[in-house]
């Protein structure tokens, strides 16, 4: 069957000849590129479907813009700060556009790390010890006993991770260069060892678990999430049956623990050196995922029978205001 005939074996409660979408991409993060190319996919995946499409490259005139183009819905590709932190939720909300993906209040707790695993805790999903600590401190000497993480607080993609695996490695001095990443303060993770896991929650659904395999370093780094050939996609997971649960369950966890809305993947580090007791931790649960060719959740939505047309337009269909 080809991708179109595919695409409209979906029956979307939005009729596309009727549907007007501005698909929001681009912005001014960290991660303004890997939301271009979301937001392209997706816009060339539902003008197939049949939708008029409005591809906006996000600025500071935003407001206006969508006034001016008056959409039916917002697909919201955009990444990082401003778009995926509940900032444009925010504005999508005033302007009474429904929009894909979670609400104001989700997306902001998601984007800061701190926050999120505090709730995630409660709803007894695994996760590494950690702590606030100013960024002086931790480039001045370790903030915690090796091996440990260094993460920006709200930053996604890798963006700014360091690792630093031994007492004998020398504290991250350069964090004091790196202040337009972290800000003022830094968030330091126990260091989770093991195999790279993602799940991706659709609707109120876990889908399957995936495993990420870099072909370079250690971990899945940005390079290896964007770089044509930066990793191989195991899906679904080679891993015992009740780990594989365990991961599905987790997920969706956590995606209500936060109350997100759409389509959400949640990230782990699973060590399987103990067998199926071993460690399983959450690392942080993404309410926007990529879209690209290279992305994690339209893999696992394939191998759930949802082809990259159907995921688009049912979250279109599933788009709405106060979320």
């Amino acid at each position: 069957m080809s991708d179109k005939a595919r695409a409209r074996s979906y029956e979307p409660r939005r009729k596309p000849e009727d549907t007007h979408v501005a698909v929001l991409m681009g912005g001014w993060s960290s991660e303004r590129e890997v939301s271009l190319a979301s937001g392209r996919a997706v816009a060339e995946a539902l003008k197939t479907c049949g939708y008029t499409v409005t591809e906006v490259d996000v600025d500071r005139d935003i407001a206006t813009r969508l006034k001016e183009i008056a959409p039916d819905v917002a697909f919201n590709a955009l990444h990082g700060r401003f778009g995926e932190d509940g900032c444009m939720q925010g504005l999508l909300e005033i302007l009474d556009i429904p929009y894909t993906h979670s609400g104001v209040l989700a997306s902001s707790l998601a984007m800061d790390k701190h926050r999120a695993k505090a709730l995630f805790r409660e709803a007894g999903v695994p996760v590494a010890e950690s702590r606030l600590v100013p960024l002086e401190d931790a480039a001045a000497a370790h903030p915690m006993s090796p091996p440990y993480v260094i993460k920006p607080v709200a930053e996604g993609s890798s963006v700014g991770i360091h690792i630093v695996h031994s007492q004998f490695e020398e504290p991250v001095g350069q964090l004091a260069d790196e202040r337009d990443i972290f800000g003022d303060v830094v968030m330091v993770e126990r260091y989770a060892p093991g195999r790279e896991l993602t799940c991706a929650v659709m609707g109120d659904v876990a889908l399957g678990v995936l495993e990420i395999v870099p072909r370079k370093g250690s971990f899945y780094d940005y390079a290896s999430k964007y770089e044509e050939g930066g990793s191989d996609h195991i899906c679904p997971a080679d891993i015992p049956a009740s780990v594989y649960y365990r991961v599905q369950v987790h997920a969706l966890a956590a995606h209500r623990a936060l109350g997100c809305r759409g389509v959400t993947r949640a990230d782990f580090r699973y060590d399987d050196t103990a067998g199926e007791d071993a460690d399983l931790i959450l690392l942080e649960i993404n309410t926007q995922p990529g879209m690209t060719q290279t992305s994690l959740l339209p893999d696992i939505a394939r191998v759930a029978g949802h082809s990259f047309e159907e995921l688009v337009m049912w979250m279109v269909d599933d788009a709405s205001t106060g979320r």
